[in-house]
């Protein structure tokens, strides 16, 4: 179809070649006609301006050049007229000669100005217009051309259709002639689509396929990774609810009722929730992508009401996207206790197990199940781990975990049939410390704080000469749920800031610089499962507990009571408590296995510049206060 067009191409083009050529053969023939009835013209001119003249002169008893020059003496026959004005003046000497005096007739001499006229201009008009006249220009048209033409009068050329001075007006038919009209020509295909058209013209029938055929494809690997890659995209879009109605002007802008997230409310925003994978399930931690803010990752236990499925279960839900279903499932044999992403790895998971396992997930896998396993020997765990963290910078970096026994591992992640090193954790040489949780302060990748199950706090560090425990702290009555270092930057540094929740109904504050607690917050009627810092506010927490209570605490405001509190429908119990990296939503988890996404209002979340500054003052005030108390 191409080479077809092609050669239509061409021959218009050798048409219209041919056309111009004519045309031309035209013009120079008329100019060559024109120029010789020009010069016939002005020389038949010329004669007729001497007989009229002559005549004048006869009129007037002047006799003709030719018989004045006969009547002339032979002796004047030499003579020599030059000038049209000697002419006239010997012409009225010799009229005296042979005319009657009937009047006498004054003759003046006058110069004559000449005067050059030049020849009416012709004007011609070509008869055809149109755009692009090559292949490749038109191809480089992205729109339809067109053709602008005339009718052709038969046997006029192309300068006669003009009407001259001489004619009269043409008078106006019932068809009109000689008028362009529009022609749509089809535009020039590219090479795409002209292919396209080919396949669309060969297209073959569908092959039917057998169903053995079409079970084959469906279990291929490239159509799993298809179609779980489309299925999260279509389910994102279909998720999206944005309002389309909204007005920026400030017309529909007032605040609605119960609306405060712009002050110090909580609000709820969604839950994430999957029927079959987190139903009745515990959740047991959380934690989010460094590269991918959205994407959070959740741990659960195992459930009773599902015992032919996977004990544990780790699930990644995006909170960009309005879906309801997890981006990743994962699952292995083993409850999982604790799960986060590999921090400079972001396509891994790492959990750590009931069972003392430490397994590893890559969701670039078609794989649920984990690609890598520590085993269960003496070397490594063998006891649940409810803490595991990736330490480190992005050319050195491990996974550390612990376990209840109070064994520490060091392992890489490329490979965990064994760790690096190893570490019992143990208070005063006797007792082993049950460790229940685990956290750095902010930029130290060696030294750590742990809580344990018989209520007390260490300070330890994994390498020196003083690797192991190196301080305690006493104060709860219970054990500790959850221990977490300050982690805000900003003015001043309060790294050395931690807080911990217990079984004992309180949470504490303390200082690696003090062996007592600074502050005990009181304000609750159940077991606090979990406290977590702002990452973003210096003087701003959050607790939940077993009554299905979300507080957020800030210090510069009340020590007494929460800033904002809310209960969740149902009073479960809340497991566990996390921010997002922006700090204006946080996350509660519980043990039935939903997850609670609230946000936070502007004026609680953003700090303001004097917080800083005022926390330092708060943490003095609360210190002189512990001192007086002690006293």
């Amino acid at each position: 179809m191409s080479d077809s067009r092609k050669a239509e191409l061409e021959r218009k083009k050798a048409k219209l070649q041919a056309i111009r050529e004519e045309k031309e053969r035209r013009k120079r023939e008329k100019e060559a006609k024109d120029a010789e009835d020009v010069s016939s013209r002005s020389i038949k001119t010329e004669k007729d301006l001497r007989a009229e003249t002559e005549e004048m002169l006869a009129d007037l008893g002047i006799l003709p050049h030719g018989e004045l020059l006969s009547s002339l003496p032979s002796t004047n026959s030499d003579l020599s007229i030059t000038t049209t004005d000697s002419f006239f003046q010997s012409s009225s000497i010799s009229s005296t000669k042979f005319l009657p005096k009937k009047r006498v007739t004054s003759l003046s001499v006058v110069n004559v100005q000449q005067t050059n006229i030049p020849p009416k201009e012709q004007v011609t008009y070509n008869k055809q217009t149109q755009t692009a006249s090559t292949a490749n220009e038109r191809e480089a048209q992205p729109l339809d051309y067109y053709v602008l033409v005339y009718d052709d009068i038969a046997g006029d050329d192309d300068e006669t259709s003009l009407p001259t001075l001489n004619t009269s007006p043409p008078t106006l038919s019932s068809k009109m002639t000689g008028m362009p009209h529009v022609e749509m020509v089809k535009p020039a295909l590219t090479n795409v689509e002209v292919a396209g058209i080919k396949l669309e013209e060969k297209q073959p029938e569908p092959l039917e396929l057998s169903e053995e055929e079409k079970h084959r494809i469906v279990v291929s690997p490239n159509f799993q990774r298809f179609f779980e890659r489309s299925s999260r995209v279509i389910e994102r879009a279909l998720y999206e609810d944005c309002n389309i109605f909204i007005d920026y002007g400030g017309v529909d802008g007032e605040e609605k009722e119960g609306d405060d997230k712009s002050g110090i409310k909580l609000s709820l925003n969604r839950y994430f929730y999957d029927e079959h994978w987190s139903k009745n399930r515990t959740v047991t931690c959380f934690d989010w992508s460094t590269l991918y803010p959205e994407l959070l990752v959740a741990s659960y236990d195992h459930s009773e009401d599902s015992p032919h499925d996977p004990e544990g279960v780790a699930l990644v839900w995006n909170t960009k996207f309005k879906k309801t279903t997890p981006e990743y499932i994962f699952h292995c044999q083993s409850p999982i206790m604790s799960t986060t992403f590999a921090k400079f790895h972001p396509s891994l998971i790492i959990g750590g197990t009931y069972s003392g396992q430490i397994v590893l997930w890559d969701n670039r896998s078609n794989k649920r199940t984990p690609i890598q396993r520590s085993p269960l020997s003496s070397n490594a765990h063998t006891h649940p781990i409810y803490c595991v963290t990736v330490v480190g910078t992005q050319n050195a970096h491990n996974i550390v975990s612990i376990s209840t026994d109070g064994k520490l591992c060091t392992w890489s992640l490329d490979m965990l049939s064994q760790p690096q090193d190893t570490m019992e954790l143990q208070h005063k040489q006797a007792k082993a410390v049950a460790v229940t949780s685990m956290t750095f302060p902010s930029g130290d990748v060696n030294n750590f704080v742990v809580g344990s199950e018989e209520g007390m706090v260490y300070a330890a560090c994994r390498h020196g000469s003083k690797a192991g425990v190196t301080d305690f702290f006493e104060g709860h009555q219970g054990p500790i749920t959850s221990v977490d270092t300050h982690c805000a930057h900003g003015q001043f540094n309060f790294s050395h800031l931690f807080l911990t929740s217990s079984f004992d109904w309180t949470v504490k504050l303390w200082s690696l610089k003090e062996s007592k607690p600074l502050y005990s917050f009181e304000d609750y009627g159940d077991y606090v499962y979990d406290v977590r810092w702002s990452p973003t506010h210096p003087a701003l927490f959050a607790t939940v507990d077993g009554s299905g209570r979300l507080d957020i605490w800030n210090l510069n405001n009340d020590t007494e009571a929460p800033t904002a509190s809310v209960c969740i429908k149902g009073n479960p119990a809340l497991n566990r408590v996390s921010w997002s990296q922006s700090g204006h939503q946080v996350i509660a988890g519980d043990n039935m296995g939903k997850i609670w996404v609230y946000d936070v209002g502007e004026q609680l979340a953003n700090p303001k510049i004097d917080d800083w500054s005022k926390l330092v003052h708060t943490i003095q005030e609360i210190g002189r206060a512990s001192c007086r108390e002690r006293v």
